[in-house]
């Protein structure tokens, strides 16, 4: 939490509409959040590697924030055709549904589906926080993402709560285990101003 209006100016020595407009501004960048009867707050920003797997959480705990979900489903559902591919199932086949959105200190980051086949997490409502941590060693260790940019619709910015037609980071993951099996299945929808996705490159 940022100090209130009256000690910033006191404090920098500056006048208290000099100090709100400067709050403006940052509220305007993204740089700090202001909610209503509580204060001003820098936002969570999260930089993540792309060379490395690690979870949400993970991510998030490594960098001081509090990761934390809201669930929109978790349960058992057909998979779709796309999924069967992407997991190499048989049609029919059922799959455990994930759907929540992600928060980092209670600020919506992420809206995200998880599928993994159902011998993989026979019990979806046992996952609490952190997907990986209850997989335990049936959690992928390879993975291939794809990262495009969209717009949200009307559902999506009500999910992520953003404008309709903000540009949101659409990212898709494929989990393997170590025996080449893909496990996992990840469609997340990322707030493009709290992420930023950083690459290392090396010319030979």
């Amino acid at each position: 939490a940022l100090p209130s209006e009256r000690v910033l100016s006191e404090s920098l020595d500056l006048s208290r509409v000099t100090a709100r407009k400067a709050i403006d501004r940052l509220v305007e960048q993204g740089l700090i959040i202001r909610k209503r009867g509580s204060g001003n707050y820098i936002a969570p920003k999260l930089e993540q590697p792309l060379t490395r797997l690690t979870s949400f959480s993970e991510e998030l705990h490594q960098r001081g924030f509090v990761p934390s979900s809201r669930w929109l489903l978790r349960g058992f559902t057909p998979a779709a055709p796309d999924e069967q591919l992407s997991l190499e199932l048989k049609s029919g086949e059922r799959v455990a549904r994930l759907e929540r959105l992600r928060l980092a200190d209670s600020v919506v980051m992420a809206y995200e589906v998880s599928v993994l086949p159902q011998t993989v997490l026979p019990d979806p409502q046992k996952v609490d926080a952190s997907l990986y941590t209850h997989l335990g060693d049936r959690a992928p260790v390879r993975a291939l993402q794809h990262i495009r940019a969209l717009n949200a619709d009307a559902k999506l910015a009500g999910l992520l709560e953003v404008p309709l037609g903000a540009a949101v980071l659409f990212i898709t993951r494929v989990g393997y285990l170590a025996s080449g099996q893909a496990v996992e299945l990840t469609h997340s929808y990322c707030r493009s101003d709290y992420y930023d996705f950083v690459a290392e490159m090396r010319r030979d």
